[in-house]
């Protein structure tokens, strides 16, 4: 598929045009590359179907999504799948009682959504429970959870999950805790690896009876964190652990090779498709809907046994 971009940042073919079959997604940022993934995904189970995919970039501004998703909609396309995971979706109503036929990926159903809004995830829960689980294997039981500023519903999912896989685990809950980064510091989605190296830098230092496990909010996160430690001196595995979450390409990439939880991105494609699809083609009305998938824990060099005392090399 030939596509341009324009001011606007809206994927266009190559006369300008948006065909009635094309379909909208409204991704975060592609500068994380989790989300390049899932639109390579979703662009090839809708070429397959006979879709194109128009793609946009929020940063996770509700102005600039709503923007996004009222202009294709007047350019006639009615099925838009959205990433923001916003706590609060009543932006969109308007468009919605337009037409937009809305399916929300990353993100499961709230109290006081749009009824007609369908949701795709995946299990948070289950991942930082296979996350806390395999570190409690080999041994940490000291445990930090790196979250990130900026709120939404799969942050917050994974945040709670962490709380409560603590509880369940046994592990001391004065010894796992969570690193909130301060609320002035903007740290948005094109800037999650530098979230991670900030990160290490306030809890690898100064600190003896630090964590000796960390598991970060998401895969661009955790290579931050884990470069951060590197120019500290730790050595990973042998000092600490580092865990992801998404399993983006780069993660096998890195030195180690980054241990994290994988989402099902073709599975969970295939789901937004189907149901984006549905509605567009048959008028389905999802109720509060929400479709989950379930996470893999990948084993790969940057988790190990624990030491008796972290150290630098």
């Amino acid at each position: 598929m030939r596509s341009s971009s324009g001011e606007d940042g809206l994927l266009a073919g190559p006369d300008g045009s948006l065909p009635g079959s094309a379909l909208g997604l409204v991704v975060p940022s592609l500068a994380n590359p989790f989300w390049g993934a899932l639109a390579r995904e979703l662009e090839q189970v809708s070429a397959r179907d006979g879709y194109q995919l128009r793609v946009c970039n929020s940063e996770r501004d509700r102005g600039r999504e709503f923007r996004y998703v009222e202009q294709l909609l007047n350019e006639g396309v009615r099925g838009l799948v959205t990433c923001s995971s916003s706590r609060d979706m009543s932006h969109l109503v308007p468009l919605i009682e337009r037409g937009a036929r809305v399916v929300a990926v990353d993100r499961s159903a709230k109290p006081g959504d749009p009824a007609c809004v369908a949701n795709v995830c995946v299990d948070n829960a289950a991942g930082i429970r296979l996350a806390v689980d395999h570190l409690r294997s080999l041994g940490h039981r000291r445990i930090c959870y790196v979250s990130a500023p900026i709120p939404s519903v799969s942050r917050d999912e994974r945040s709670s999950a962490f709380a409560a896989a603590v509880a369940e685990s046994g592990l001391e809950e004065d010894e796992c805790a969570v690193w909130p980064p301060r609320a002035h510091v903007p740290f948005g989605d094109t800037a999650l690896a530098e979230l991670g190296r900030t990160a290490a830098c306030e809890l690898l230092t100064g600190e003896e009876d630090q964590a000796t496990a960390f598991i970060c909010v998401n895969d661009m996160c955790a290579l931050g964190f884990s470069s951060g430690a590197l120019d500290l001196g730790y050595r990973i595995p042998d000092d600490i652990s580092v865990v992801g979450f998404d399993d983006v390409l780069l993660a096998a990439f890195f030195h180690p090779p980054l241990t994290t939880v994988r989402q099902p991105l073709a599975v969970m494609a295939e789901a937004a498709f189907a149901a984006v699809r549905g509605m567009v083609e048959g008028g389905d009305r999802p109720t509060g809907s929400t479709v989950v998938v379930q996470p893999e824990l990948v084993v790969r060099g940057s988790a190990g046994p624990v030491r008796t005392r972290c150290t630098r090399g």
